[in-house]
């Protein structure tokens, strides 16, 4: 599985703008993927920062990218 960093990197290098890491969590929850659960976090049940849906299709093409998923 890919690391934050390199999903990062992917999405600036083709989309132009780096996600922050509280967006690609909420993808990986999303896609099943079950990220680990961060320690700043106030609730599991809520984001503060949820990733726009703008977003969501480029940070996926990581995920493909990385065979993350389908």
């Amino acid at each position: 599985m890919a690391t934050y960093k390199q999903i990062q990197e992917y999405v600036k290098n083709y989309s132009g703008y780096t996600p922050k890491t509280c967006w690609i969590a909420h993808m990986k929850e999303i896609c099943g993927l079950q990220p680990k659960m961060s320690a700043r976090r106030y609730s599991p049940d809520s984001r503060v920062h949820p990733c726009p849906e703008s977003k969501q299709n480029d940070i996926k093409a990581a995920f493909r990218h990385f065979n993350m998923i389908p």
